[in-house]
């Protein structure tokens, strides 16, 4: 490994502490994430052609911006669609669109709670994404649980639950979404083979953590939420079937047309913005502007979609000087190629560190095969997919979802590992187990 390679890598590893720390240095990871792009493209111009010895030194430019706008064409078709995906979310949710989940799951048991909240935060996070899902069950949450002890439980629950139903879904986490954009996985190959093992990682959770609750709640607790949508119940459910329909509808339109998914993304949101605005038209506009789309797309969280852009673009450095190749070959000599090892380790990392840059990572580290493991839907895809998404769970920092979760509620780091650790990693480990069995008597 050359010198220029080794201060990549340091200028890498440099910026995912500084990411890592971010509650520390009190730095958002956006602005981290651009300066580590920036310094990680910078360096590799400062020789260029030791990298690509094969060109002179005209063609090294043009093929260095080449490569640059390829990777940029490749993070572009993951963000259009997170902002499209967010966009939709945020306008079913805004017009009241999830009232729905405070009704379906509302009862005086302790216990059934807990099952409603972790199935209906399963699917759900299938469908939208297991941050969005997590923010709407947290809100669902406070109004149906007053005892704080009681909603931490809810609460480690609702993570548990995103992360796991986000990662038997192509548009249900970022890194499967990835991964779906990428062809590494299909919309059939993971919902058939990693849904019962996203399932039971979520189960068996929910069943130990059933244990910790007992009784009934007060009456008290079944509080009468007063609507705030300017929309009546129909046009609410207009939005709703239009938002949410649109997302199913995504994969099907990919299948059918054959076009980027971050097309089918802006289908359903021109559509959903469309309705919004015909039912809009005879409302007074002072009331309702901060409902109307062009007002919530203001609102949307560009600083998530910055962090991205940096982090896929500083992979895509390292993928470029060889490292993540070099680092694949070094994974597979020491495990003998199992691939259920290698997974199972990225997954326990994931829970350290982000597993956006891990899965970029390993889509740079692994290529695609015409067959076996590393095929499109092959073995090591699919428990990437699962692994990813499900261990993000073993520590509350983790997950987008932990995260958000872990500022809404105020859980502490210790609390959550101490509590629930332990259980989210028996409910992985029983996942790739099934998923093992699955491979072997199954498929």
């Amino acid at each position: 490994m050359s010198t220029l390679t080794i201060c990549i890598v340091a200028a890498f590893v440099a910026g995912y502490m500084c990411i890592a720390l971010e509650s520390f240095t009190k730095v958002n990871k956006a602005a981290i994430a651009l300066l580590m792009c920036v310094a990680c493209w910078t360096l590799l111009m400062i020789d260029p052609a030791s990298f690509y010895p094969q060109l002179d030194g005209g063609n090294v430019i043009h093929h260095i911006s080449e490569v640059i706008e390829h990777h940029l064409g490749d993070a572009s078709g993951t963000l259009f669609f997170l902002m499209g995906a967010m966009t939709i979310v945020e306008i079913v949710d805004t017009n009241g669109g999830f009232n729905f989940v405070r009704d379906a799951i509302k009862t005086r048991s302790k216990r059934k709670l807990l099952w409603r909240v972790a199935f209906m935060t399963f699917f759900l996070s299938a469908i939208l994404d297991n941050l969005t899902t997590s923010i709407v069950m947290i809100m669902v949450l406070r109004k149906l649980v007053q005892n704080r002890e009681d909603r931490l439980i809810y609460a480690a629950l609702v993570i548990i639950a995103a992360n796991s139903g986000g990662a038997f879904s192509p548009i249900g986490d970022v890194t499967t979404i990835m991964l779906w954009i990428k062809g590494v996985i299909t919309t059939q190959g993971v919902l058939s083979e990693i849904f019962i093992p996203s399932l039971v990682s979520m189960v068996i959770p929910a069943a130990i953590l059933s244990f910790s609750l007992k009784g009934k709640f007060d009456k008290s607790q079944n509080l009468v939420v007063t609507e705030v949508s300017q929309f009546t119940k129909s046009q609410r459910n207009i939005i709703f079937w239009l938002g949410v329909g649109g997302l199913i509808f995504v994969p099907i339109f990919k299948t059918i047309t054959h076009l980027p998914p971050f097309m089918g993304i802006l289908l359903v949101l021109g559509v959903l913005w469309t309705t919004t605005e015909i039912f809009h038209h005879n409302t007074a506009e002072d009331d309702t502007m901060a409902k109307r789309v062009s007002d919530i797309l203001s609102r949307i969280d560009l600083s998530t979609i910055m962090f991205f852009l940096g982090i896929l673009m500083a992979v895509a450095v390292l993928q470029e000087v060889g490292v993540l190749t070099q680092l694949g070959k070094g994974l597979n000599e020491t495990f003998a190629g199992n691939y259920y090892v290698i997974n199972g380790i990225i997954g326990v990392l994931s829970s350290i560190v982000d597993n956006v840059p891990l899965v970029a990572g390993c889509m740079g580290m692994y290529p695609v095969a015409a067959d076996g493991a590393m095929a499109v839907d092959g073995i090591f895809w699919q428990l990437l997919a699962y692994c990813a998404g499900v261990g993000g769970s073993m520590l509350i920092i983790g997950s987008a979802a932990g995260v958000v979760v872990m500022g809404l509620e105020k859980i502490t780091f210790g609390w959550y590992m101490k509590k629930i650790t332990w259980i989210v990693f028996v409910g992985y480990m029983s996942g790739i187990l099934c998923y093992w069995l699955e491979k072997t008597f199954l498929f």
